[in-house]
């Protein structure tokens, strides 16, 4: 039987919480050896829909399936092929770094002596080797972190599931963690993660999908859905006494926000050179980024020229 390019997939995949929808019939796939985020400010329905595929939320309508295998029948089979690491790392405070490796792989039935054997590998692999008798309280917090990844690798899962993996850590901790997950990627690791750097988004995923309300509103490649959605380059500018003058004359979507004017511009020397003409303060011009797109898509009211 011919494989599944798609490790994830989600057909009208439905979640409803006291007939609220959480989830309103959204549709994903996921492809093998794919680093896939979502995107989406609080509430949007990331987050439940990485609890369902967890099989730790059970899904109220719909089709979702992991590896072949369907949520809601195949659960016991399909936690076995996950490693999943939470925002809160609830590491053992008891435990050294490396039992707290030895003790999780437990719950996978790994032996002792081969859990000893993978975990040294991990820490390894994370730089962690020398920490390995260390107490969990004595860890800054980017060690605590790849640590809570290292654990969830320790039963060489078929998916790793990432939860705000670099949250609240400093930029050297963070992008030292990037650098390992790119090594994961390398290998041919499946990933999904939630986050709401968009840098690390940028950075990490090939795919993503942004939710807003319980729906996607938009999937893809971050740099071409930034170019399609939102241009080349965003020019800003204070609002003046005669804006909507300016602003009809550019042929270009736009938005305000406070006194700021932010256009969206994908030919952005022909908006300078209209903008060219008045009296503007304030004028900068910058590339787009994958915060342009998710602000213009979740956070703000688009408008746009003649």
């Amino acid at each position: 039987m011919c494989q599944s390019p798609y490790i994830v997939e989600a057909q009208s995949l439905c979640k409803l919480y006291n007939g609220v929808a959480a989830v309103s019939g959204i549709n994903f796939r996921i492809k093998r050896g794919e680093l896939y985020g979502f995107l989406g400010p609080n509430g949007a329905g990331k987050t439940t829909t990485m609890r369902m595929i967890q099989c730790v939320s059970p899904i109220t309508s719909g089709s979702l399936t992991v590896n072949g295998m369907f949520v809601g029948r195949d659960d016991r089979d399909i936690k076995a092929i996950i490693g999943v690491a939470p925002q809160d790392d609830s590491l053992d405070q008891d435990l050294s770094v490396i039992d707290n490796l030895v003790v999780y792989a437990g719950y996978f039935d790994i032996p002792r002596n081969k859990a000893i054997s993978i975990g040294e590998g991990l820490l390894k692999f994370f730089h962690m080797e020398e920490r390995k008798k260390a107490r969990i309280d004595s860890l800054s917090g980017g060690m605590r972190r790849r640590l809570v990844i290292a654990r969830a690798l320790i039963n060489s899962p078929t998916i790793l599931i990432l939860d705000e993996p670099a949250s609240g850590l400093d930029p050297q901790a963070r992008h030292l963690i990037w650098e390992k997950l790119r090594d994961l990627k390398s290998q041919g690791a499946s990933m999904i993660l939630t986050t709401h750097y968009m840098e690390e988004a940028s950075q990490l995923c090939d795919r993503i999908s942004i939710m807003d309300q319980g729906s996607i509103v938009l999937t893809g490649n971050p740099t071409g859905l930034v170019k399609e959605n939102v241009g080349n380059e965003v020019i800003e500018f204070s609002i003046s006494d005669n804006a909507d003058k300016i602003l009809g004359s550019i042929n270009e979507r736009y938005e305000i926000d406070g006194d700021l004017c932010i256009i969206y511009a994908k030919n952005p020397s022909s908006v300078l050179g209209k903008l060219a003409k008045y009296e503007i303060s304030s004028l900068s011009r910058r590339p787009a980024t994958l915060e342009d797109l998710f602000l213009k898509t979740t956070g703000r009211q688009l408008k746009s020229g003649p």
